[in-house]
């Protein structure tokens, strides 16, 4: 057992390690495509932009690491930030605000973990159902018009503390948690060991339900910072905002090296997944390409790592067996 978790542990090295090496490659490859790519100005433009989009992927990387997935994580962020702002509107308190956002993207996520862990709906259809009832909530509390004139709101995405964006000192304070969470707690461990197996996970004590349920809620409280944010970023309660965020975050998990067979993820692997896309998306405008081509060009990254992640999982089955 130990000799397979040690030949288990170098895979994951050396998968990790390879997304690291992907990530400088790129890097080194853009600034010698275009010279404004390794500005400062231009690496903090794009550290900005990945914010929201890399939250939602630390919430994503956490339920699929337990064998999971969010569908919804776009459209509650977009009903929990249009709420936030509607709140903030109304009382104009930044902290009751900011309150209302993360308690609205928990809710939905309890309701995606109760239908998950109580009813056995796998989380597929779960957050599918979701992504259109929260989606609809958004239009109908706003019956489908913007919020604007937001005042202060805006601080949480345009402010900045110390000369670093808000946005970006989220992302560093949610991707530490995440960090923490997987590597340094009881509840790490276990969504590792249900991902990797579920029905070995009940045999061994562990309440697969609460631990489920408890990923759902991190989730929400990501998203509903995500929302937030993304509300802050474009000065408005946008009920249509965010549409297809989820993918940017599924995207930017599964390149980052998390594992769609459940138990194998990384924070800091989900963080340089989410860089590839991002510097991969800036060198495409800078280079004046297609926005047709770019979407082509996005599509096969997740084909490609999909296929990485198929062989990733054989190599796995080949180690055990040996």
């Amino acid at each position: 057992m130990n000799s397979f978790m040690e030949r288990l542990k170098k895979i994951n090295a050396r998968g990790t390690f390879s997304i690291y090496f992907v990530l400088l490659i790129l890097f080194i490859v853009s600034w010698m495509a275009n010279e404004n790519f390794a500005t400062i100005g231009n690496l903090s433009n794009i550290s900005r932009q990945i914010a929201v989009g890399t939250i939602l992927a630390f919430g994503q990387t956490i339920l699929i690491i337990s064998g999971m997935l969010d569908l919804s994580s776009g459209s509650v962020l977009a009903l929990a930030g249009v709420l936030s702002v509607s709140v903030y509107v109304s009382t104009h308190s930044l902290i009751l605000a900011f309150i209302v956002g993360i308690a609205v993207a928990v809710f939905c996520n309890i309701l995606n973990g109760i239908m998950v862990t109580k009813f056995k709906t796998p989380p597929f259809i779960a957050t599918l159902a979701m992504m259109a009832m929260a989606r609809g909530a958004a239009l109908l509390y706003t019956n489908g018009q913007n919020i604007y004139q937001i005042g202060d709101y805006v601080v949480f995405g345009q402010g900045s503390l110390f000369g670093i964006p808000n946005p970006v000192l989220f992302l560093i304070l949610i991707m530490v948690c995440t960090w923490y969470l997987l590597k340094h707690t009881v509840f790490g461990r276990s969504i590792y060991a249900i991902g990797g197996n579920e029905e070995a996970s009940v045999a061994s004590g562990i309440n697969v339900n609460r631990v489920k349920m408890k990923a759902f809620i991190i989730n929400g409280i990501f998203v509903g910072i995500a929302g937030i944010i993304f509300m802050s970023r474009v000065n408005g309660g946008l009920p249509n905002g965010a549409i297809n965020y989820e993918f940017k975050a599924l995207t930017a998990a599964v390149i980052g090296g998390t594992s769609f067979t459940g138990g194998i993820g990384t924070a800091s692997g989900t963080l340089a997944g989410a860089f590839i896309v991002g510097f991969l998306d800036n060198i495409m405008v800078l280079l004046g390409v297609n926005s047709y081509l770019q979407q082509i060009i996005r599509g096969a990254i997740i084909a490609l790592a999909v296929i990485y992640d198929i062989y990733f999982k054989t190599t796995r089955k080949k180690a055990k067996k040996a």
